[in-house]
């Protein structure tokens, strides 16, 4: 397989991955609407949508269109995920808020990872694209994420 194939590969992976980030941080930004944990939300909703539509332009810029079942596959099983165990029988539980926080997390370090490996590549189809700020905007909302999932945590028994 040539290099080529093997980005696309690389970036379809990430763009499904984003698509299930997106869809995590909306459900716990609808289920933690009050206080200083909704609105962080919020904010890293909209953050991951321009994010995404970046990853998007860097998908164009480079010939690679997203693979429609490699989404609707990251969206089913992101649903899926949401139907554990959370020490109730219906609805959302403390346990449920700290899985989410993690799982976001995860998601925003990989896009960390995402931006850093791009930036590698130094390729000149991509020189309009700031990935050390994409790299520093990511840690960002990891450190902001991270006092609201340590709080969360520390409600458990």
């Amino acid at each position: 397989m040539s290099d080529d194939g093997l980005l696309a590969i690389y970036l379809r992976d990430h763009f499904a991955a984003s698509t299930a980030g997106r869809n995590r941080c909306r459900y716990a930004r609808d289920r933690n609407r009050d206080g200083e944990l909704g609105s962080l939300l919020d904010t890293l909703l909209h953050e991951i949508e321009e994010d995404r539509d970046t990853l998007r332009r860097v998908m164009a810029r480079v010939g690679v269109e997203p693979s429609g079942v490699k989404v609707a596959a990251s969206a089913a099983l992101e649903r899926l995920g949401r139907l554990k165990l959370n020490g109730q029988v219906t609805g959302y539980s403390p346990v449920s808020r700290v899985l989410d926080l993690e799982a976001l997390s995860l998601g925003i370090e990989g896009k960390s990872l995402l931006w850093a490996a791009l930036a590698a590549r130094n390729d000149q189809h991509l020189a309009e694209f700031d990935f050390k700020a994409l790299e520093e905007r990511a840690q960002s909302q990891r450190e902001r994420l991270e006092s609201h999932r340590g709080a969360a945590a520390a409600t458990l028994p």
